[in-house]
């Protein structure tokens, strides 16, 4: 082929646009397209990457380039210098010593001296190491001023889904009012008691904007490219309900990049994120937030049927503990319906067979839920004393012991550390020998290792328990947002209510009853009643 391409790559990177106007790609194509000309090098092509790294060659311009490589169709492959070739020295050197030459292409950088055609470029090598020492350091320093950006508050990310960029300030978000809506949609179905994927269904269906087809109908770039424009997804949906950002926090660190060559991604652990509070308007509540996340901990497939029972997933057996799974077919009428003991349904030799109906057990709820709001209204301080009584009764006993066992266990720690001293200084002076040094010392650090992650469950569950007991005055919050409740809804059972415990039947008088725990949330009450069918039967024949 006679009319074989010369190709002309340029690339910028964004840190290379801070060099000035020497390595622009303007003038990069200057120089490329005057040496191709002064050395009668014909059919000149350009392939372009702006700002990208030379740390990956991932970079469509040069992918490009590559495919007309690899199909024969370039002769010779000019760049200004190495650097604007890679700066990998290992995959630049690929490129130039066994690629390039399997596919009898010619590769010239003007401003390093180097052209394969001529010579074997013996300082090559060495140039490519320079080129990659210098991405390193680049690297380096931007870690640092991302690491100093990131620990003083500054968001390290772009505004997500539900919220824009200030125009004043660069730093501050601002609430997006059209996905804001969507966004709050989102958390309201999932207090309803739909999972991410039916979520997910419902969005489609009313031909709501996927996040990334919003991005780009705004001229934004979306986060994800590849995404489906046009369907939402059950993953989507779930990254949107786990974000602190949306109760007004910036979380910083959640992730961070494998090195400066590879780009992966690796997530960071929880306790290695920094959450800064209050930092812009939130678009749904602390507490909205706080009570998805506790529903998601318990997540649940989802059911054929479009409306979610307000019971489902919250009802335990009395006497196994498992949860109470919910029975309702089409075949089955509205006062058939039942919730009956996971653990008998898969093993009738582990558990007995107490069902409950779920009408009867809506009535009940419903009662006692209002007299909880007529009890709140009318002897508010009692209540709270009351709740704070019960809250702290439950946990002090386990709380005591969770702290006098945090204390022994830090002073282990201390006492380990002044151990590992004295054995340092017994082998040093020969008192000991290497081999009882190493035994010892190993069987020290093994304990304090263990001590150390003790450390740290037992202060998160001293922090959990104390914060549950400073709760009392969210529930009261949500209790006084009600007047009278007419119809049980899922929000409404996950915001007050905790868990419900269904008892065994008793039907010594003559007739079934069934005893019902009231389990409200943050442990400030549990409430009983009886559940009688015949009463329940009897009510509904007269009315």
């Amino acid at each position: 082929m006679t009319d074989k391409i010369t190709a002309l790559y340029c690339r910028l990177s964004q840190d290379d646009m801070l060099q000035g106007e020497s390595n622009s790609i303007t003038n990069q194509k200057a120089i490329l397209k005057k040496y191709a000309e002064d050395n009668g090098f014909r059919n000149p092509m350009f392939y372009v990457d702006d700002g990208v790294s030379g740390t990956t060659f991932e970079r469509d311009g040069f992918k490009a380039m590559m495919v007309d490589v690899e199909a024969g169709k370039v002769s010779t492959v000019i760049t200004k210098d190495l650097s604007r070739l890679g700066r990998d020295y290992l995959k630049t050197g690929e490129y130039i010593e066994i690629i390039f030459p399997d596919y009898d292409v010619r590769y010239i950088a003007i401003n390093d001296g180097v052209d394969t055609f001529k010579s074997e470029n013996e300082l090559m090598a060495f140039k490519n190491i320079f080129n990659d020492w210098y991405a390193r350091d680049t690297s380096k320093k931007i870690r640092a001023v991302f690491k100093a950006k990131g620990q003083s508050g500054k968001p390290l990310s772009v505004p997500i889904y539900g919220y824009k960029k200030s125009e004043t300030d660069k730093n501050l978000w601002l609430i997006d009012d059209e996905p804001a809506a969507v966004v709050r949609r989102i958390y309201k179905l999932c207090i309803d008691g739909y999972g991410p994927t039916q979520i997910a269904k419902i969005l489609t269906a009313e031909g709501i904007p996927t996040p990334t087809a919003y991005a780009i109908s705004q001229g934004r770039n979306p986060v994800n490219k590849n995404a489906n424009l046009k369907r939402w997804d059950g993953r989507t949906v779930s990254g949107i309900l786990v974000k602190a950002e949306y109760c007004g926090h910036t979380v910083n660190f959640r992730t961070r990049k494998k090195s400066y060559k590879i780009k992966k991604t690796i997530r960071n652990p929880q306790e290695e994120w920094l959450i800064f509070e209050n930092t812009h308007e939130p678009i749904v509540t602390q507490e909205q937030f706080d009570l998805v996340q506790e529903l998601r901990k318990h997540k649940r497939r989802p059911t054929k049927h479009e409306e979610v029972n307000p019971f489902s997933g919250m009802v335990y057996c009395a006497d196994c503990g498992k949860k109470m799974y919910l029975c309702r077919a089409t075949s089955l009428t509205a006062d058939q319906e039942h919730l009956k003991c996971s653990t008998y349904s898969s093993d009738k030799d582990a558990c007995s067979a107490h069902f409950i109906r779920t009408v009867v057990l809506n009535e009940i709820v419903l009662n006692e839920l209002n007299k909880l709001l007529v009890r709140v209204k009318e002897h508010e301080d009692e209540f709270v004393q009351a709740a704070m009584d019960n809250s702290v009764q439950k946990q002090s006993s386990e709380l005591t012991k969770a702290k006098k066992a945090l204390k022994q266990a830090e002073k282990r720690i201390i006492e380990l550390d002044r151990l590992f001293t004295r054995l340092y200084e017994d082998n040093v002076s020969g008192k000991i020998s290497d081999e009882r040094f190493a035994v010892m010392s190993e069987g020290y650090e093994n304990e304090q290792k263990q001590l150390k992650a003790s450390v740290t469950e037992l202060t998160a569950y001293i922090e959990t328990a104390e914060q549950k007991s400073a709760d009392v005055t969210t529930f009261i919050s949500v209790v006084q947002k009600y007047e009278h409740i007419t119809e049980l809804t899922p929000e409404i059972m996950h915001e007050l209510i905790e868990k419900i415990v269904v008892h065994a039947p008793d039907k010594s008088s003559g007739h079934r009853t069934q005893e019902i725990e009231i389990h409200y949330r943050f442990d400030v009450a549990v409430t009983t009643a009886v559940a009688d069918s015949m009463k329940y039967d009897k009510k509904r024949k007269v009315a």
